[in-house]
């Protein structure tokens, strides 16, 4: 696993600049400690190793392990909303708008963020913390039908239930990262692109071929 530069090995600068750079260091090497080892079996000495700090260092950033894994998913699922709002407010079909934010989604998913972004609300998490990552990950489901929906309003989506195709979409797409590794043959760039082709260029209307061949 790449380890970050750890920020508090460079000299202080602006105090509200270096908080902000070392929580985000302190939440990149917990995300990568977590896709490599798996939550429960990381620990904050791990992750204070890593940095070459001590674990009473990391409460200045976050306040307990649970606190860290939702900031990872919050930083990777960052991404997504992102996304959504820009796919919303596209002047494109829902077809184009899709396939937009599919694309970025593959990119999340693949991100040192990915794993977290899957698996956090199996965690064995405390409830309160389940639900409110439940109900981000709800947010984002809603997305992907309403631009469904758009699709096919406007004749670009050819499908019969929107809830299902976002299920098929989102589960295929969150799939990846239980197999997807950095060194793997794919870029992620690459991946998005065949999740793209295989996933929502196979929603498109397709013309039916009459016995002659010609298309009716």
């Amino acid at each position: 696993m790449t380890r970050p530069s750890s920020p508090w090995r460079v000299p202080p600068g602006d105090r509200a600049r270096q908080h902000e750079l070392k929580r985000d260091a302190v939440i990149l090497t917990a995300a990568r400690a977590f896709r490599e080892r798996g939550y429960h079996n990381t620990s904050l000495d791990d992750i204070a190793a890593a940095l070459h700090v001590t674990k009473p260092t990391l409460y200045y950033y976050v306040s307990n392990k649970e606190q860290m894994l939702f900031a990872c998913f919050e930083e990777g699922l960052a991404r997504l909303t992102v996304a959504c709002d820009e796919a919303r407010a596209a002047g494109a079909s829902g077809r184009e708008r899709l396939v937009a934010l599919v694309h970025r989604y593959a990119l999340a998913i693949t991100s040192d963020f990915g794993w977290c972004m899957v698996r956090a609300e199996d965690q064995d998490l405390s409830p309160a913390m389940g639900a409110r990552i439940k109900a981000l990950k709800s947010g984002i489901d809603q997305e992907i039908r309403a631009l469904i929906r758009a699709g096919i309003a406007d004749g670009s989506i050819a499908v019969r239930d929107p809830k299902m195709a976002a299920f098929a979409l989102a589960g295929a797409l969150n799939w990846i990262s239980h197999w997807y590794r950095d060194d793997a043959s794919l870029s992620a760039g690459a991946i998005a692109e065949r999740f793209v082709d295989l996933f929502v260029n196979g929603l498109a209307p397709r013309t039916r071929q009459a016995p002659s061949g010609k298309s009716t």
